[in-house]
């Protein structure tokens, strides 16, 4: 019999019993849909407490449109965003940032997932020039998709950059807990106060069912949002059952011990793998992922048994990512298989 836990996504995992007490408890009478409703107003107080009062914050289903109405708020089409070749919004969102936004996506290649001055001050070119998309957005994954994390000073170079050539900085933050978690900072000190302009805030992969959230630092710039999401289908009619999964998370710092958790399950992870000669760490190991290279010819064999995902099928590197709910027990007998398999 396969295990019930796996290791390839923290999408893959349940749903925090808080977060499905918190639902239970709003599913009680009647109350006004689209967001009219004293659960939402409340979940929008939480996030008030986190990042300040001067915020803007939207409810959405998934990180895909949290992600494509954030860059849509801030662009025109003839603009451009700026980002690693291995954003998730260059890679797996099936072209739906550009679809949306009508915006030219500018990747960079980096070696660790992370963007720099210098990487972005090579994209910046034309500018005022008719014939060549405009530069708008610097658009970083924190923590990034092979599971490093950006350093605070980092991001606040990058917001330095982008506001000194009128530009924005977009954060897609669909693990942006695990990398405050890692940094030792608040959700503020790790988005707001490093110069942030948008912040695409993620639950689904810590412990939420299908909630996130778009996060302006600048209420002027979600002046015309409540529009971009009603046409991006993203306006939730039941909009208490997003709501009080947010509240959830954010009572007693849910979110952070989850973050905690899965980080600290990833270094145990690392460990143990690190002790097999067949296997090297490719990535630092910041958040909760670890990303190694293995035989190719266990891959296959691993897999029956618990499935996972090829990162780089040319290097034979895969992703094993850990998720609130992994155990040490269940990182122990992973390991064991791994190191049955491969020798």
């Amino acid at each position: 019999m396969k295990p019930v836990r796996s290791f390839a996504s923290d999408n893959n995992a349940g749903v925090h019993p808080e977060v499905l007490k918190a639902l239970t408890a709003v599913n009680q009478g009647h109350v006004v849909g689209y967001g009219d409703d004293p659960y939402t107003t409340s979940a929008v107080r939480q996030f008030k407490k986190q990042f300040g009062d001067d915020i803007e914050v939207f409810f959405v289903f998934n990180g895909t449109a949290a992600n494509c109405l954030a860059l849509k708020a801030l662009t025109n089409s003839f603009h451009a965003v700026i980002c690693p070749d291995g954003a998730h919004i260059n890679v797996d969102e099936c072209g739906a940032p550009e679809r949306f936004t009508g915006c030219k996506l500018i990747s960079i290649p980096t070696r660790d997932g992370k963007l720099t001055v210098e990487d972005v001050t090579s994209a910046c070119h034309g500018i005022g020039v008719e014939h060549h998309v405009q530069p708008r957005v610097i658009s970083i994954t924190q923590a990034t998709e092979v599971g490093t994390v950006y350093k605070a000073d980092e991001i606040r170079a990058l917001a330095k950059f982008a506001h000194q050539h009128s530009m924005f900085l977009h954060v897609d933050g669909a693990r942006i807990a695990n990398a405050a978690a890692s940094l030792g900072l608040s959700l503020r000190q790790a988005t707001k106060d490093l110069g942030v302009d948008v912040l695409s805030f993620g639950a689904t992969k810590n412990g939420g069912m299908g909630a996130e959230a778009v996060v302006f630092f600048d209420s002027q710039l979600a002046k015309d949002f409540k529009f971009y999401r009603k046409q991006g289908m993203q306006l939730a009619s039941k909009m208490r059952f997003l709501s009080a999964q947010f509240e959830a998370l954010f009572k007693n710092d849910l979110w952070l011990q989850n973050a905690r958790h899965s980080n600290r399950m990833a270094q145990l992870l690392k460990r143990e793998l690190a002790k097999i000669p067949q296997i090297k760490i490719v990535c630092k190991v910041e958040a909760n992922g670890v990303f190694a290279q293995i035989p190719r010819r266990a891959i296959a064999k691993l897999q029956k048994r618990y499935f996972f995902y090829e990162w780089n099928e040319a290097e034979s590197v895969v992703r094993w990512m850990c998720s609130w709910d992994t155990s040490e027990s269940d990182v122990k007998q992973f390991v064991e298989f791994v190191r049955r398999t491969v020798a």
